[in-house]
């Protein structure tokens, strides 16, 4: 399932939503909308210490026990296989490089078409993942704005955005 970026662009993209579940721009669904921190953000200083003396460890005493990073990756799984996640959409319009001149945007839907300004389409967010699984019902991604005034019926079943 993909979802394509066309109209009036430099270069028509094509995302595909599966893969973005390894991609580290991706924000939990309670992240964006609830202002919960994302606690990897909170420990990546402390991670470059561990990081630091898991070398200075390996360099001086040959071997650590337990291994460290088991751990971390372990909850990393928890959090994929358990998470809602969404991905900024800024990203992918600025690749594809719109004309200066691009004000709305057609969201090609399974129930038809939306049309949106370009600048709100920029600053919303596609949710991808559901409790840790791709969109079936209703996908491959919905969007939802950044101000969250559609968080109760975002746009369902998004298959194309085309610039105009």
């Amino acid at each position: 399932m993909i979802v394509q970026i066309a109209g009036n662009v430099k270069f028509p993209i094509t995302l595909d939503p599966t893969v973005w579940i390894f991609d580290d721009r991706k924000q939990t669904f309670s992240e964006v909308f609830e202002g919960e921190e994302n606690p990897t953000e909170a420990t990546e200083e402390d991670e470059l210490k561990r990081q630091s003396t898991r070398f200075d460890r390996e360099v001086y005493q040959q071997k650590i026990n337990p291994p460290v990073n088991k751990s971390i990756n372990r909850y990393e799984k928890q959090r994929i296989l358990k998470g809602t996640f969404l991905m900024p959409l800024k990203p992918f319009l600025h690749t594809s490089e719109p004309a200066a001149d691009v004000k709305k945007a057609a969201l090609v839907t399974d129930e038809g078409e939306e049309v949106i300004d370009a600048d709100v389409l920029s600053e919303s967010l596609l949710l991808f993942a559901e409790n840790g699984k791709p969109l079936q019902e209703h996908g491959p991604v919905h969007l939802y704005f950044k101000d969250g005034s559609n968080r109760s019926e975002p746009i369902k079943g998004i298959k194309k955005i085309v610039l105009q």
